[in-house]
């Protein structure tokens, strides 16, 4: 027995999930998602997640009769189908997917049966945060690639989409600086810094957050929490234009994403941010964050790190590609 996955309605195992090579995924990137993960195996903000999925859905027309409802009730059936094959310490991540299904021209070979594919893979998130437990303490290095965002007047950066392979090749430059703490930073064409290739970016200045406002990035579930937090705590925030002097000039910087939920950046391009170490407020966001959802979060990934380490001692995090001289 293995993990099972939700493949339009049926689950199947894990290893035996695939879809057809004609699928407009496969054809065009043509597909939507959003991942989501657990504390303490019980999923965090779901249906904010599910909101933005069908919003991304709407956008870019795929005609799925699913409501969101049921895809709601298809991912905990999902989780409970797949609850026996995880420890007891795991965490469930789920990745749902929703592409337009396979292309019109191919009808004939589904007998004429075209509809979306949707797919829920719940996967241990262990393995998601794998090299990041380290980063809790050295911090990142943002690096600026020379690739850019793409503008939002080509494709809305609020649809997240698998059409990602600007993101892909910010990740494999960025893999042949030295070291393992470095992930790309990406600017948009007016040079205004946007996001990381799958993370919202803060710098912090005189006790203040500041983060890129919302016209050339996805609107992060875990940014958005920040901000919740940051109210709770009296933290003052802004949504606003910033550029690589402002990183230069901040106290302290970090990154927000659902798998590790927030990191320190301690330097850009190789040079500190402010100490070079991780700061105030954000330990004052970790801790909060940890309390609300009763998970100390830091050690969690550790530990994760710790029990994966025995089984690929040299694992990186997913940002990090081997690239080989050519």
């Amino acid at each position: 027995m293995s993990r099972l996955v939700y493949m339009n309605g049926k689950f199947v195992p894990e290893k035996e999930a695939k879809i057809s090579i004609f699928d407009s995924a496969l054809m065009f990137g043509d597909m939507v998602f959003e991942m989501t993960r657990s504390f303490n195996k019980k999923q965090f903000k779901l249906r904010q997640h599910l909101d933005r999925l069908y919003a991304s859905i709407k956008h870019v027309h795929i005609p799925l009769k699913m409501t969101i409802d049921e895809m709601e009730a298809a991912c905990y059936l999902t989780i409970e189908k797949n609850e026996p094959f995880f420890k007891e310490n795991d965490e469930h991540r789920l990745m749902i997917n929703v592409s337009r299904g396979p292309l019109s021209i191919y009808q004939e070979i589904f007998d004429g049966k075209l509809e979306p594919t949707v797919t829920i893979a719940d996967f241990p998130l262990k393995w998601t945060v794998q090299g990041m437990g380290k980063l809790f303490d050295t911090g990142i290095n943002a690096v600026i690639p020379s690739q850019r965002a793409i503008p939002a007047d080509l494709l809305d950066p609020k649809v997240k989409n698998r059409s990602r392979l600007h993101y892909m090749m910010a990740n494999i430059e960025v893999s042949r600086f030295p070291g393992e703490s470095n992930w790309p930073l990406l600017l948009d064409p007016d040079n205004y810094i946007t996001e990381g290739t799958g993370d919202n970016f803060f710098i912090v200045k005189d006790n203040v957050l500041y983060t890129p406002e919302p016209r050339n990035i996805l609107v992060g579930i875990s940014r958005g929490y920040v901000f919740e937090i940051a109210n709770d705590l009296g933290i003052k925030y802004v949504e606003c234009n910033l550029v690589e002097s402002d990183v230069n000039d901040a106290d302290e910087a970090f990154m927000t994403a659902t798998p590790f939920c927030i990191l320190p950046v301690t330097q850009i391009n190789g040079k500190n941010i402010g100490n070079g170490k991780r700061g105030v407020i954000m330990n004052k966001l970790l801790t909060q964050w940890s309390k609300n959802v009763g998970v100390d979060i830091e050690k969690q990934i550790k530990d994760f790190n710790a029990e994966l380490n025995n089984l690929n001692p040299n694992a990186v995090t997913p940002y990090q590609f081997k690239i080989e001289d050519e």
